[in-house]
């Protein structure tokens, strides 16, 4: 059996969807209730058994790897005044067996070129692809997504591809899964026929959107130092699991989490409202809050 260890998170998108709080302050840093969204990304990956992440970064994001390191300053000033709690969330935000690791993408070329950067890192080895601008919301579920697709990953010994359903006005949105008509219950995997990219409402194959989380064999990372350019110029990640698809199997896993987009206003809006429910700090406050609203 392949353990998967490794996770690449591509951290080197402008932001422009939430501009201008990402001018100076990397899109990934925003918080959502007290940790920024790479944070609670992070998190979802050691939950699943990641021990190696590499963040694919850019100048002008050292803001994103400092929230991983050490501050000293700060940690002996909440020590010398016993605030142990706070203490704690600053000093063990990752644990003692978790590497994280940056590495460079020098421009922009498209999410398939973000994750092929990685590839030494990497090593030959199968690796998880998380977009950060994505929280997969798994509360009071005694497993994650991501953990369920690792383990399908295991299993099946075929790459994973989270998709949710979504309205069919929508579709047009989306990457969309083929899956020759088969819906996968929530929580399971199902093979992909093909996968297209943005199709017309009236002739999508399916409802299931792809949503931003991958469980992706070493032979990734060998077909992506082969495509070429495609949409916009740029190489596709997309393009790269076509050719996947053409040697083995891949499936569709669909989520029994809710997705909330924090690259643009609405979503990042909607992420802090549910996670301000959950927070043991704010829930009750911050109910009672909106109850008062119009």
């Amino acid at each position: 059996m392949t353990t998967v260890r490794k996770a690449v998170i591509p951290v080197a998108g402008l932001g422009t969807r939430v501009l201008p709080a990402s001018k100076a302050i990397p899109k990934e840093m925003l918080p959502v209730v007290d940790k920024p969204v790479i944070q609670h990304v992070v998190e979802e990956a050691i939950k699943a058994g990641i021990k190696e992440i590499v963040l694919v970064t850019r100048s002008g994001k050292s803001a994103i790897e400092d929230h991983f390191d050490s501050h000293y300053e700060l940690e002996h000033q909440l020590e010398s005044k016993n605030k142990t709690g706070i203490l704690n969330s600053v000093r063990n935000i990752v644990p003692s067996d978790v590497t994280i690791i940056s590495v460079r993408q020098p421009e922009a070329k498209g999410l398939g070129h973000a994750v092929y950067c990685a590839a030494q890192a990497v090593n030959n080895e199968p690796f998880v692809v998380i977009l950060p601008d994505v929280l997969v919301n798994n509360f009071q579920q005694h497993e994650n997504d991501l953990q369920k697709m690792v383990k399908a990953f295991e299993q099946h010994n075929a790459a994973q591809i989270m998709v949710e359903s979504v309205p069919q006005n929508m579709v047009h949105l989306y990457g969309i899964a083929d899956c020759n008509g088969i819906k996968p219950s929530a929580g399971e995997s199902t093979a992909i026929n093909a996968m297209v990219e943005k199709p017309k409402t009236e002739e999508a194959p399916s409802d299931l959107a792809v949503v931003g989380r991958y469980v992706l064999p070493a032979r990734v990372m060998e077909l992506l130092a082969d495509t070429k350019p495609g949409a916009g110029g740029e190489i596709q990640l997309t393009d790269a699991l076509d050719e996947l698809l053409r040697e083995q199997t891949v499936e569709a896993y669909r989520m029994t989490g809710k997705t909330y987009d924090c690259g643009n206003k609405l979503g990042f809006l909607q992420a802090n409202v549910a996670y301000g429910l959950q927070h043991p700090e704010t829930a009750e406050g911050f109910r009672q809050f909106l109850a008062q609203q119009d």
